[in-house]
């Protein structure tokens, strides 16, 4: 079934600077679109409900698009395509010389979020730039503490601390790429489920061009309560397994990696394997012995891919 396609009155005339690429899947885009509409930049934004199958939504976020200053296409997927393909199709979308991909749970920092990419292409014209993330407006809650701490640990990071390792904190939550760059290397569409496709990607990307790390971080908003995040570690397995079979050079640098190699030879491991899963969602237990035993199921699992 062919894509649904809506644009807004400033579609057909707009000449943008920068394209903004948001997918979605169920989550609502309306408050990260009310805030890129507030700063008035002259960008184009690009909409992807990757099959959310939501009428009500659908229908609110068509009224949003439709009322927004900014030139915006909404192009709405009867079916999932997942996170490469639906990013592929977005960038196939855009019509400006550089790419914001941008996740629909995501809250710019700063009221100059927008101005400050554009100032960067302006002066320095990079192939990939990569702003941060950051929990500044994250409200926290009990079900989220385990994500919240986990985050702040490995994905929270300044510009400095990112660009010594710079292909592997990539992420498309908030990543300019410039067109030549995409057109050059897309997302791999073999990748399904969550994670890692990116990273991948980063890693592709840097054996031809820089890539760039600045402080121009958005808030992650949409953190998950711990069962969700456990869901995510046990579909990735098979997605690192084909980064490993990509670029074992570079994934050998990773803790991940070394971890799940000596978790590989560890024996009756899928019997205690679920254990370490039983103490990282339980509420009371301390959250950073949590944090723990999650990252050490996730390499429990990894075991099997190296």
């Amino acid at each position: 079934m062919s894509p649904t396609v809506f644009d807004n009155p400033a579609w057909a005339t707009a000449q943008p600077g920068l394209s903004v690429l948001i997918p979605f899947k169920g989550d609502d885009p309306r408050p990260l679109l009310a805030l890129l509409d507030r700063e008035a930049a002259p960008v184009e934004i690009v909409l992807l409900d990757d099959g959310s199958q939501d009428a009500p939504l659908s229908a609110a976020v068509t009224q949003a698009v439709a009322a927004m200053a900014l030139p915006v296409r909404l192009v709405t997927l009867a079916r999932n395509e997942g996170r490469a393909k639906g990013r592929n199709r977005l960038a196939a979308q855009a019509r400006a010389g550089h790419y914001l991909f941008l996740d629909s749970d995501m809250a710019p920092d700063r009221a100059d979020f927008l101005a400050r990419w554009l100032g960067l292409i302006d002066v320095e014209d990079p192939a990939v730039a990569f702003g941060g993330f950051s929990l500044e407006q994250v409200v926290p809650r009990r079900d989220h503490a385990l994500h919240r701490a986990m985050a702040a640990h490995a994905d929270c990071l300044p510009a400095e601390v990112r660009r010594q390792q710079p292909e592997k904190h990539v992420f498309t939550s908030n990543l300019l790429v410039r067109r030549d760059v995409f057109a050059g290397e897309a997302f791999d569409e073999g990748f399904s489920g969550w994670g890692w496709e990116d990273v991948e990607w980063g890693m592709r990307v840097a054996r031809r061009w820089p890539i760039v790390h600045i402080d121009n971080t958005a808030t992650h908003l949409g953190l998950d309560p711990a069962p969700l995040i456990a869901a995510k570690y046990e579909q990735s397995a098979a997605n690192f397994a084909r980064v490993v079979a990509a670029h074992r050079a570079v994934v050998e640098t990773y803790p991940s990696y070394r971890a799940a190699r000596l978790l590989r030879y560890a024996p009756l491991l899928r019997l205690w394997r679920p254990l370490l899963k039983a103490y990282a969602l339980a509420e009371a237990a301390p959250v950073r012995s949590r944090a723990f035993a999650m990252r050490l199921y996730r390499a429990a699992l990894y075991a099997e891919a190296v």
